[in-house]
């Protein structure tokens, strides 16, 4: 039997480990209390103006049904906001508040801090691989896990 630090998903495990822990410090030092799903699902809002929770939820590659909570914490800090869908009266629609904008705007030097320290260690080469190795495996096992990431329908 291997040692687990042979093994892809025990590293896997490590990783998210320290880059779930970087990123809560740093944000946290910025003065925001925001996780790290919190943060996509914001941006993603942002970038996708009235989408719905199911679609948030492909996009950022979380599980359907506890991307609620998710946007329950989004709307408790004012970040963002259901509302009635103007195509289906039983969808809710998302969209980002002006604070919602306000934070995204002041928390991305920490996000982006978060990165680097993620990858110090390793060359700007280094790093470069290791993305590309990273969203190849990833691309190539998506459809394995409980949350696949799903594209934009147009």
């Amino acid at each position: 039997m291997k040692d687990n630090n042979d093994m892809p998903g025990h590293l896997a495990r490590r990783f998210q480990q320290i880059a779930v822990a970087v990123f809560l410090a740093e944000v946290e030092d910025a003065g925001f209390d925001l996780t790290p799903v919190q943060y996509a699902a914001l941006a993603t809002i942002k970038a996708n103006p009235g989408l719905d929770q199911v679609t948030l939820a492909g996009l950022i590659a979380y599980d359907r049904t506890t991307i609620t909570g998710v946007i329950d914490r989004l709307v408790q800090k004012g970040l963002a906001e259901r509302r009635a869908s103007r195509r289906d009266r039983r969808a809710r629609e998302l969209e980002i508040t002006d604070e919602g904008r306000r934070t995204l705007r002041k928390i991305t030097p920490a996000v982006e801090s978060a990165q680097r320290i993620m990858l110090r260690g390793l060359s700007a080469k280094e790093s470069e691989d290791l993305m590309r190795l990273l969203h190849k495996a990833i691309a190539a096992g998506n459809e394995l896990s409980r949350a696949p990431l799903r594209e934009v329908q147009a």
